[in-house]
């Protein structure tokens, strides 16, 4: 999910109070904030620097707002909070349709802008994706350790063999003699038992790390597998 930190607003303000507040409301949300006084400082950083908001200044020394936020229009979607003395329902209505998502009217609260400006960032930010659990199971095979749910295991040779198979392979359901090829290096100098044996030590190591928890399941007759349904 995309922290709040992460997203970096431009404050184009001319008026170096309020640049300065207004600048102080957002980084005090945890927002990262850049000011420039002039539409021309403005377009510089837009055109070298990505930003997720503009919070513009409809009155500039060297440009007007709307004209500086048509031609962000024909470059960016980014989202734009006009703030102005201009209180006029005309003047509010052109530059929302210019592309504004938003209009403040001078004097406004810092604080207040700072949490419209959250507002619309919530509003146009695309969707995270779900984040995905870890695997309980990690296999580090230049190292031959197995780690369950981020601690590693202390597991010994054919043990780690044998949780690795299963592991890489959750479901599936392995027979003794195919655990016994595909771990034993002489597979026909071993018994049945011996799986058996490991596996128990094997649930008896997961168990004290998950209490209650047996994710090897043994399917009688068959074999043993590893649980998929985590």
């Amino acid at each position: 999910m995309t922290t709040v930190a992460a997203f970096r607003i431009l404050v184009v303000e001319d008026e170096p109070s309020i640049a300065e507040n207004v600048v102080y409301a957002l980084e005090t949300e945890g927002l990262t904030a850049v000011a420039v006084s002039t539409g021309t400082e403005a377009r510089e950083r837009l055109v070298s620097s990505a930003f997720d908001l503009i919070v513009l200044d409809i009155s500039l020394p060297d440009d007007n707002g709307l004209e500086l936020c048509r031609w962000l229009r024909s470059r960016s979607s980014v989202p734009v909070i006009f703030v102005t003395a201009r209180s006029s329902e005309i003047d509010r209505i052109v530059g929302l349709e210019i592309g504004g998502d938003d209009y403040v009217v001078k004097p406004f609260s810092p604080r207040e802008l700072a949490a419209r400006v959250k507002a619309v960032l919530r509003r146009t930010s695309p969707p995270q994706p779900p984040s995905r659990p870890s695997p309980p199971f990690e296999i580090d095979e230049a190292r031959l350790r197995i780690s369950y749910f981020g601690e590693p295991l202390d597991l010994t040779r054919y043990e780690f063999r044998i949780l690795a198979i299963l592991a890489r392979r959750p479901g599936q359901v392995f027979s003794r003699e195919k655990l016994m090829e595909l771990a034993w290096e002489e597979p026909e100098a071993s018994f049945d038992r011996t799986v058996d044996a490991h596996i128990k030590s094997l649930r008896g190591k997961l168990r004290a790390r998950r209490p209650g928890v047996d994710p090897i399941v043994t399917h009688r007759g068959s074999g043993y597998a590893l649980k998929d349904d985590w």
